[in-house]
């Protein structure tokens, strides 16, 4: 089961914490750093999927609009 978007968003922020403290080893900040970008990469497809769903919703009332998100 994939995680929602606000747990990926806690977890992330948790890894960017560890990150900015400096206190990991080289590899496991490495390691970290990579899943954190897997991370943000799957939030940013939450993302644009919900966008898409609102522009189809707004298309679908008939009132194009549009907005910056």
């Amino acid at each position: 089961m994939s995680k929602s978007f606000e747990e990926s968003i806690a977890e992330l922020e948790n890894i960017v914490a560890k990150l900015e403290a400096g206190t990991l080893p080289l590899e496991e900040g490495i390691s970290s750093f990579e899943q954190g970008m897997e991370i943000a990469k799957n939030c940013n497809k939450i993302l644009e999927d919900a966008e898409k769903r609102i522009v189809k919703v707004i298309e679908q009332n008939g009132a194009i609009i549009e907005t910056e998100i």
